[in-house]
């Protein structure tokens, strides 16, 4: 019940940010991840040195590794209103910008999690770390199907449906691990289906989640 009351009420704050980010906006949210992940690394070498807890929000195995983090590409974060879902059937024309920006952070190129940054005050600021599975699927489905700028790619969160699509080239998607276990379907990241095939699993968990909310 928390987990379905989690993911609803930040369908509700996705749903309400800024209709819309420019490609500008990439470079600042780009910065404010990369200073947050400075004073974040040094912050946490300050008050726990030596091996990272086992519910580090980042997958590495000791806090100094954090000197060694990088900032990589970033997404801006797209969403689909679940009525329109429930209404319409073309995905592509329904997603659109929260606001909120994801950055992988990597350590000697591998993922080891997300950075999230979001505008606060009218700045943008990096308001939470995690996601490492995440991280290690979304990167690599988007070295498989990305362009070198990777600007044919759109992630998308269906938050009612607990699903994470990578949408490629407004036309096919990619299930990531999130939508794969919610929707219960037998694709990897690297897989593509047509949005058709989705939109009936889709439209379950919707109605699923909403209906365990109540």
């Amino acid at each position: 019940m928390l987990t379905h009351r989690l993911w609803l009420r930040i369908a509700c704050a996705a749903l309400m940010a800024a209709p819309f980010l420019a490609k500008a906006d990439n470079g600042a949210a780009l910065q404010a991840a990369k200073r947050g992940l400075a004073q974040f690394a040094e912050h946490q070498q300050a008050i726990r040195p030596g091996s990272a807890p086992v519910d580090f929000p980042l997958d590495i195995t000791d806090v100094s590794d954090l000197k060694q983090a990088t900032v990589g590409h970033g997404f801006e974060v797209y969403t689909v209103d679940p009525k329109e879902l429930l209404l319409r059937g073309d995905l592509a024309s329904l997603a659109k910008p929260t606001g909120e920006w994801r950055f992988v952070i990597s350590l000697h190129g591998k993922p080891i999690g997300l950075a999230t940054v979001q505008q606060v005050n009218g700045r943008y600021e990096t308001v939470a770390y995690g996601a490492s599975v995440l991280a290690k699927d979304v990167d690599a489905a988007m070295a498989v199907h990305g362009n070198s700028a990777r600007s044919n790619l759109r992630f998308i969160r269906i938050y009612q449906a607990r699903s994470d699509l990578l949408e490629v080239d407004r036309a096919k998607f990619a299930p990531l691990h999130s939508a794969r276990e919610s929707l219960l379907l037998q694709k990897n990241g690297n897989q593509l289906v047509d949005g058709t095939e989705l939109l009936e699993p889709l439209r379950a968990a919707v109605k699923a989640n909403i209906e365990a909310f109540r």
